[in-house]
C-alpha cells in the first residue's frame, strides 16, 4: 500500500509540475545530501517514481578538512552513484547559510566546512566532476527534506505543510504553492534562549549531564536508557512539550495543514510523541502530525524533484 501511494502521488506531482514526454529520457538525476559528517548520494528516477537503491552511496566526510579534500570526497560519492550511466544532473541538499543560486558557501563558525567559506562550491564540484556548473542544482537541506516528503512521502497530497528536522541542529521548512523553502527558524526566541538550544541533540546532552553528572554521546544512547529510568523518560516528555510550543507558533504563522518530523531525534519519536501531540492537538486538533516516511532518502528525492521546477522556469 505504501509503495502504491508513493507512485500515485509522485505521478500526480510529475504530471502537475511540468514533466512532459520529451523530458522522460532526462528523468534520472543524482540526488545528494550533504551532512556535517557524511554525504549520501543516489540516482533518482522521477518518471519511474523511485530512488534506485542499488546506486545508493554513503561516504564519511571530514568537514574540517581542506576544500579540495572535501570536494574530492563529494565528487567520489557522486561518481559512484552515477555508476557510469552518464547521468549529469546533480541536485544537492546543502545546509545553510548558503547562496544556493550562485553556489557560494556562507557557512562559518559552525565547526563544519570552514575551508569552503566564500568559495563557489558549484564551480569547484563541477570541475571535479568534469561537468558544467549549470548541471548542478543546490537547495537548502531542510527544504529538500520537506519537498521529498510531499513529493512521495508521509505528507503527499497536502498543499500547506511545515517540517522540523531534529538533530545536531534544528531545520525548519514550509511547503506552499507547490514548492518547499527553508523557514530558517532555528534562532527563533524561545524561553531564555533560541529554539535550537532546546530542540537539538545538545539540549539532551546538557540536561542529562545536569541531572546525572555524566556525559552521553547522543539521543540514541539516551533513548536506550529511557524505558528503565523515569528521570530520562521525563527528559523526553519535556522535549515533547518544548517542541509542541514551537510547532504551535509555527502552525499559527503558516496555517499549516500538516507537520512532518524528521532527523535523528525523530527515531525516538515514541518517547516524546504523547507530550507533543497533547500540546499541539489542544490548539490545532485538525492538523496532521507525522514522522518522515522516507528517512534520509527524503532530502535526496526532494533535491532531485526540484530539478524539474528549474526546467519549468528556465
Amino acid at each position: 500500500m505504501v509503495k502504491q501511494a508513493k507512485k500515485k502521488y509522485l505521478h500526480l506531482f510529475i504530471k502537475n509540475n511540468f514533466v512532459t514526454d520529451s523530458m522522460t529520457s532526462h528523468s534520472i538525476v543524482i540526488g545528494a545530501d550533504i551532512g556535517g559528517s557524511h554525504i549520501t548520494a543516489a540516482q533518482i528516477d522521477l518518471t519511474d517514481r523511485r530512488l534506485i537503491a542499488s546506486s545508493l552511496v554513503r561516504l564519511p566526510v571530514d568537514s574540517m578538512a581542506a576544500a579540495d579534500e572535501v570536494i574530492g570526497v563529494w565528487a567520489k560519492a557522486i561518481k559512484q552513484a552515477m555508476q557510469q550511466t552518464g547521468v549529469q544532473k546533480i541536485c544537492l541538499a546543502m545546509p545553510g547559510p548558503f547562496d544556493y543560486e550562485e553556489g557560494i558557501c556562507l557557512i562559518s563558525d559552525q565547526s563544519k566546512y570552514p575551508a569552503l567559506y566564500a568559495l563557489n562550491v558549484k564551480e569547484l564540484l563541477a570541475e571535479a566532476l568534469d561537468i558544467q556548473p549549470s548541471a548542478i542544482y543546490i537547495n537548502n537541506d531542510a527544504a529538500c527534506f520537506l519537498q521529498g516528503e510531499v513529493f512521495c512521502g508521509s505528507v503527499s497530497g497536502f498543499e500547506n505543510v511545515i517540517s522540523v528536522t531534529l538533530g545536531t541542529g534544528l531545520g525548519t521548512a514550509l511547503y506552499e504553492n507547490g514548492s518547499a523553502r527553508s523557514a530558517d527558524l532555528w534562532n527563533m526566541p524561545f524561553n531564555d534562549g533560541m529554539a535550537e538550544e532546546y530542540l537539538s541533540t545538545r539540549w539532551f546532552v546538557k540536561q542529562y549531564a545536569a541531572i546525572t553528572g555524566n556525559q552521553i554521546s547522543g539521543v540514541r544512547e539516551l533513548a536506550g536508557l529511557a524505558m528503565a529510568d523515569t528521570l530520562i523518560k521525563g527528559l523526553f516528555d519535556e522535549f515533547g512539550k518544548n517542541l509542541a510550543v514551537f510547532l504551535n507558533r509555527f502552525i499559527e504563522q503558516t496555517g499549516a495543514q500538516a507537520v512532518v518530523v524528521g532527523g535523528n531525534i525523530a527515531q525516538s519519536y515514541s518517547l516524546f510523541k504523547d507530550a507533543l501531540l497533547a500540546g499541539v492537538k489542544s490548539r490545532f486538533p485538525n492538523v496532521t502530525i507525522t514522522t518522515s516516511l522516507l528517512g534520509e532518502e527524503a532530502a535526496l528525492v526532494g533535491a532531485g524533484s526540484f530539478w524539474f521546477q528549474q526546467l519549468s522556469v528556465g
